[in-house]
């Protein structure tokens, strides 16, 4: 067995922006009208950016998929048990989620992660086994996770990002799965966002009025607890062991400068904790999709990030992450393989 990593600050570098003009220069002067294709443009002038000197590359990507469970369902913010979370790993591991699917028809690798399963999984071929602890504490009651607990899960999620990224990755895409994730991710929201508590709080995966009623309740009592405002001391107090090791990858991809693709609202919490503690990772940060769930509009807002599809879903497993993925690809061969618009008129090509 591999020694645990170690955690450390990452060394992310912001992309220079001074190379920008003549990136979309370049891209202007493709075989097509400046600006034509609209928002696929900024996408591949981000990627060019990342890339720089090199063309940029979109090849292979990878899903890593991070489950763990939440003290919280003990305060009923879910109508699911816990029981759910170790199921649709198995189901993962046996190519039948949706994440699994959309993976197939976009030609993407997934990667499955026990990091908090609340019970020990058996050992098979394509699950990491990288589990901190079993769930996080009941953070209405008592922090999620020890500081130490936390530094290693974010440790273990940069591990595995760069891990993908030697094996050949380009595309680093984040998901998860936990129940009663949304009401962790809903205080990391409120802290820092920041937002109200009562805007960040959603249904999740399916909640009538008096579960909705618990889930506030519970949510209330978490957030009155703790005043942590810091952002590792709020991931610290309230957030969940998946959402730790996808805040890690992001560092992750950053480092290396390979673009990550953000799911929905729980992997936005993830971003919002790694921009908020290293801001020049948002550079390497491509939000695919707006998730339905009540407070994710708000959390994209509050880090001026445009996702790039609306579906209505709110599912997670980074379902979303995966069907934006083409359109990344798209943008990198716009910059290198489109013809320049001068060689078209001259016959060169």
């Amino acid at each position: 067995m591999s020694p645990k990593p170690e955690w450390r600050e990452p060394r992310i570098i912001p992309l220079d922006r001074s190379i920008e003009p003549q990136i979309r220069a370049a891209i202007d002067g493709k075989a097509k009208p400046p600006g034509s294709l609209g928002r696929v443009e900024d996408l591949a002038t981000q990627l060019a950016l990342m890339w720089h000197p090199k063309p940029p590359h979109a090849g292979k990507a990878t899903l890593l998929v991070f489950a763990g469970d939440h003290g919280l369902t003990e305060e009923g913010v879910s109508q699911y048990p816990s029981a759910v979370t170790p199921a649709m790993v198995r189901t993962f591991l046996a190519g039948r989620a949706s994440a699994n699917a959309f993976a197939a028809a976009a030609g993407v690798d997934i990667r499955v992660i026990d990091a908090g399963v609340a019970v020990d999984m058996p050992d098979h071929g394509k699950l990491v086994q990288a589990k901190i602890r079993k769930g996080t504490a009941n953070a209405a009651r008592e922090p999620a996770m020890t500081g130490d607990e936390a530094r290693a899960a974010l440790a273990q999620g940069h591990r595995l990002a760069c891990d993908a990224i030697d094996a050949g990755a380009d595309i680093i895409a984040i998901g998860e799965m936990g129940i009663g994730n949304t009401a962790s991710a809903a205080l990391l929201m409120h802290r820092l966002a920041p937002a109200p508590l009562n805007d960040c709080i959603g249904v999740g995966a399916g909640q009538d009025e008096a579960g909705m009623a618990k889930k506030h309740a519970a949510l209330e009592r978490a957030a009155a607890r703790s005043g942590a405002s810091a952002p590792f001391d709020v991931l610290r107090e309230f957030g969940g062991l998946e959402i730790v090791m996808m805040t890690g990858a992001i560092f992750g991809a950053a480092e290396r400068r390979r673009p990550v693709m953000i799911d929905g609202f729980i992997a936005s919490a993830a971003a919002l904790v790694a921009i908020r503690m290293t801001p020049a990772a948002q550079d390497y940060c491509i939000f695919a999709h707006r998730s339905a769930e009540r407070g994710h509009t708000l959390m994209l807002a509050s880090l001026k990030a445009r996702p790039l599809l609306e579906l209505g879903m709110r599912l997670g497993e980074g379902t979303g992450a995966v069907l934006a993925i083409p359109i990344v690809r798209a943008a990198a061969r716009l910059f290198t393989d489109v013809a320049a618009l001068e060689d078209v008129l001259t016959g060169k090509i």
